[in-house]
């Protein structure tokens, strides 16, 4: 399913951001460019983000999973931004944690039940740290698009 959602266009390599807001903000801004989300999906992620962070610890390279409700979603979408230096997100079973992330996917879906699908997809892919590291490393979107779908 995130092979379906997530395109070349909405991946963002060595993405440069100070702070969990700023990534969130930048992959909001290629959601809205590609016509995939309305304007106010980024504020509404960044709030969620607030209330119910979405940081997990993986090990050598963390991930973050921000999204939003779906009202703020006009086509369903993921976008990857591969951080070049960690920034810090509020852990999902810490709040008060805060953990260095990389990898930040933004959901944008229209489905409850296509969103918790979707999370068991990325969730199954962070446990490979083989992926994670070759995710990171990557030099294109399609190498990135590749690893995701092997």
């Amino acid at each position: 399913m995130l092979t379906s959602t997530l395109d070349a266009s909405l991946i963002v390599l060595n993405a440069k951001a100070a702070s969990a807001e700023e990534a969130i903000g930048l992959l909001a801004a290629r959601l809205e460019a590609a016509g995939r989300v309305r304007p106010s999906y980024g504020p509404a992620v960044i709030e969620r983000e607030r209330t119910m962070p979405t940081g997990l610890p993986l090990g050598a390279i963390n991930a973050a999973i921000p999204h939003t409700d779906r009202e703020h979603v006009l086509a369903p979408a993921v976008a990857l931004a591969v951080l070049d230096e960690p920034v810090p997100f509020a852990s999902m079973d810490d709040p008060d944690e805060r953990i260095p992330v990389r990898l930040v996917f933004a959901l944008a879906l229209t489905d409850k039940d296509a969103q918790i699908t979707m999370l068991q997809s990325i969730m199954g892919l962070l446990q490979d740290q083989s992926v994670l590291e070759g995710i990171a490393a990557a030099r294109s979107p399609d190498e990135v698009l590749s690893l995701i779908s092997a």
